[in-house]
């Protein structure tokens, strides 16, 4: 007898590629709903927070859907949710654009800030550095590339781990004319600053990372 599929909701909250997410997760087996339905999100197995355009813009989208609410809930029972491009940003504590400061999600501590490099925006195909007991990467070879697309970042990861019984975030960083953290594994919150639903087969491997961890 199979099991059944994972249920993953789709944050709908008017910032992201929402069909492009939904056919990723659907060819990795997961059981997909785009909405912003409270309850919904609420109640699936994993949430999906995509996010495309301003860091500001994307944060009033949030929480006209109180999807910051949703988030907060979903983590302080250990539920997953996994954030992707600006969907990841904005779970930081904060975000400076054209001078102005945006206040984030503050899942985590640091600040969203424009990426020093020759070339912006951070466009195309790009590898990263992950932990090598990183389950987000598992089954992935060092030199797997992954689809990036943005010029705002995070440069500095600020959250330190003091208690040795809880385990210390496994961060991920690539490199675009400076470093910059690529993805963050923190218990049930995991995010990436690339795309993995445009990342071809190595980012299906990594949503079906994603999905692994789920409780049945």
């Amino acid at each position: 007898m199979s099991k059944a599929a994972k249920k993953v909701v789709v944050l709908d909250y008017g910032f992201g590629n929402v069909r492009s997410a939904e056919r990723a997760l659907a060819r990795v087996g997961a059981d997909v709903e785009i909405t912003a339905d409270f309850n919904e999100a609420m109640n699936a197995d994993g949430l999906l927070v995509p996010g495309v355009g301003a860091f500001a813009a994307c944060m009033a989208g949030l929480k006209a859907v109180r999807g910051e609410w949703i988030i907060g809930r979903r983590l302080s029972g250990g539920r997953p949710v996994m954030g992707i491009c600006v969907g990841m940003q904005i779970l930081f504590e904060k975000g400076v654009e054209h001078g102005v400061t945006t206040e984030g999600c503050d899942e985590w501590p640091g600040t969203v800030e424009p990426l020093r490099a020759p070339v912006v925006p951070h466009m195309g195909w790009n590898t990263v550095k992950a932990p090598e007991d990183s389950r987000l990467f598992a089954g992935l070879d060092a030199d797997a590339r992954f689809y990036f697309v943005h010029s705002y970042a995070v440069r500095t990861w600020e959250l330190e781990t003091a208690n040795p019984t809880i385990a210390a975030p496994k961060v991920t960083w690539a490199t675009h004319g400076e470093p910059f953290v690529a993805a963050v594994e923190n218990g049930p919150l995991w995010a990436t600053q690339f795309h993995p639903e445009k990342s071809g087969d190595a980012g299906a491997q990594l949503l079906t990372n994603w999905l692994d961890t789920f409780k049945d």
